[in-house]
């Protein structure tokens, strides 16, 4: 291990920081955790005494689940970034000896032209979602490994962001992106029953990580009818009880397979603390973690343990195993183990700030603080646009406040973990408020030492369209811009995102049927003879989000301008950079442009 000397701490130094996630634990207390010191995030096995094995050495990211009654692992994979998931088999008895690639996994369902995502997994059974019925729609498929015979669980339509699966695979809960924006509808397929809607398809509340109990009862995170998330309980009849609720913060939930436990997550700007309760919903006890920040539970399926994982802005990558029966919590491993002496103790933890609006609304920044700052200030938006700018590790962003910037993280009008309200405000024809909010930021900045002249527009996906909106629509506000994989054009976007991603985002941004003339007006790209600052941009050749055309004419229009413009393209990535040579290939170059630009 060696020290990171003060002139060191640089994105370089701390993109090298390896990172871990959980994916599964099993009922034997081992983790199945991701880990990405190889480049990208391959699967590594923690033993309950602390050894490792690593599972897996595959061209790209990976993920898992363990699958019950067996010593395997389901391995999702996908090619380049390209999102078109795979699914495949590793056996771990006989114990590995060495990492698997390609060549060493049994396939499960290989079809490179179409999407299989894991959704559950069950003893002797995996149930995915698959575009491969008309490249649109998702339906749900339960494969028998045993046989190898499949059987379609759901084929009702629409895009499946959830899918719950009964122990006997007779029934299955699916969670759909609904007419609504920011909106999901549940639906319940049951043998001879059918299909049965658990929520009206029009309704605009959000349901999320809805999970069916033994007794036919769905639990579930759910506003709907309130201005934030509740823990409810739905019965078979369809009666909701409100287990567990919050006036004034958005409610997360884990419910365990055997319905006895709940773990509640609950926001605070950003951040979320975690408490176990009993599955009726009174509370039990606090987990008691370092921080708070950015936080995914998984249950063993005898949910006799919980894998934690947290990121915080000074916690790179913790991983944690809760032992249900003793209310034990062990630390499996730690990113800050890895790191060069000095390098966790010097991160930076933002404070939180509410800044006032035009029209008296007030948008909740989180504002990271260098030790020597120099006035300039770069304001960070997160993408989504139903995200949220979370107390999470960001080693770019910790490059910038170690550079002397002061990091602003502005939660604008359109974002989660403030209310339904909140959320809203952004959506479709009101999208141009979300950017007028950026303009009341940088006006704001003078009260966190920050020199109005001197800030930077920096984010990614959404985020990148909201920096693209702001160089062109507020054009004597910003210094300069770096957009990572955004939207320069609604109408271009809309037209050329995979055709499963289409309705979904035309519900958030507008119908390019019937809101066609402002998507236009909304577009960065109608505005481009107003931009005159300097713009980096970074994109994947395989993203199917947001396709590379995005970048490719936004820089070929600035080119022929004679505007600045400098785009980077990486052939192995989709949507962001999962490789970390990549990352510090791109991330240097942009800080060294900030730094540029952001002089006195």
């Amino acid at each position: 291990m060696t020290d990171v000397p003060a002139e060191r701490l640089d994105v370089a130094a701390l993109l090298e920081l390896r990172t871990w996630t959980a994916h599964d634990v099993d009922d034997a207390g081992r983790v199945l955790a991701g880990y990405d010191g190889s480049g990208s995030v391959q699967l590594v096995e923690i033993e309950p005494d602390g050894r490792r094995t690593e599972l897996t050495a595959l061209p790209g990211r990976c993920s898992g689940r363990y699958l019950p009654g067996q010593r395997a692992v389901v391995v999702e994979h996908d090619e380049g970034g390209d999102e078109r998931a795979q699914l495949s088999l590793l056996r771990l008895d006989p114990p590995q000896v060495r990492p698997a690639g390609l060549d060493g996994l049994e396939p499960l369902v290989r079809d490179p032209d179409h999407v299989h995502t894991l959704v559950d997994v069950r003893d002797g059974l995996v149930a995915y979602a698959t575009n491969r019925r008309n490249e649109v729609d998702f339906d749900v498929v339960v494969k028998d490994l045993a046989t190898g015979a499949e059987r379609v669980l759901y084929d009702g339509g629409g895009y499946v962001a959830e899918t719950a699966v009964a122990p006997d695979a007779s029934t299955v809960a699916v969670t759909l992106h609904s007419l609504q924006p920011c909106s999901t509808q549940v639906r319940v397929v049951s043998g001879d029953a059918g299909v049965r809607d658990v929520t009206p398809p029009g309704e605009h509340a959000l349901h999320e990580q809805v999970r069916l109990r033994p007794d036919g009862s769905l639990v579930m995170a759910s506003n709907s009818g309130r201005e934030f998330t509740g823990v409810a309980v739905v019965a078979g009849d369809g009666c909701w009880t409100w287990l567990v609720e919050d006036d004034d913060h958005d409610l997360a939930v884990w419910s365990s397979p055997d319905g006895q436990h709940l773990v509640v997550g609950r926001w605070v700007d950003g951040a979320m603390s975690l408490r176990v309760h009993a599955g009726t919903g009174e509370p039990a006890y606090e987990v008691s973690l370092p921080a708070a920040g950015d936080l995914q539970v998984r249950w063993s399926a005898g949910s006799t343990h919980a894998a934690i994982s947290l990121l915080a802005p000074a916690v790179p990558g913790d991983v944690f195993v809760l032992e249900l029966a003793t209310g034990s919590l062990r630390r499996a491993v730690s990113a800050a183990d890895e790191a060069p002496r000095g390098l966790v103790d010097r991160l930076v933890a933002p404070d939180v700030h509410r800044v006032p609006t035009r029209d008296g609304e007030q948008i909740p920044c989180l504002v990271y603080a260098p030790a020597a700052p120099d006035g300039s200030v770069v304001l960070t938006i997160h993408g989504g646009p139903e995200g949220q700018a979370l107390q999470s590790w960001s080693p770019v962003v910790q490059a910038m406040v170690a550079a002397g910037h002061t990091v602003v993280a502005p939660n604008v009008r359109g974002s989660t973990g403030y209310g339904k309200r909140w959320y809203s405000l952004d959506d479709v024809r009101l999208r141009l408020e979300s950017v007028a909010d950026l303009a009341d930021v940088r006006a704001w900045v003078p009260t966190v030492g920050g020199d109005p002249g001197r800030v930077a527009l920096y984010g990614g996906s959404y985020g990148g369209y909201m920096v693209l909106a702001g160089l062109t629509m507020q054009p004597d506000l910003w210094a300069a811009g770096v957009d990572v994989v955004g939207i320069s054009s609604l109408v271009t976007f809309l037209e050329n995102t995979s055709a499963y991603r289409r309705a979904v985002r035309e519900r958030e941004y507008g119908s390019l049927e019937r809101d066609r003339d402002f998507l236009v007006a909304a577009s960065p790209m109608t505005h481009l003879d107003r931009l005159r600052r300097p713009l980096f941009i970074v994109h994947g050749a395989n993203d199917p989000r947001v396709p590379l055309s995005e970048s490719e004419q936004i820089k070929a229009a600035l080119d022929a301008k004679g505007v600045p413009c400098t785009l980077l393209v990486y052939d192995d990535e989709g949507h962001g950079l999962a490789k970390r040579p990549n990352r510090l290939a791109a991330y240097p170059q942009a800080l060294a442009f900030l730094a540029t630009h952001l002089r006195v």
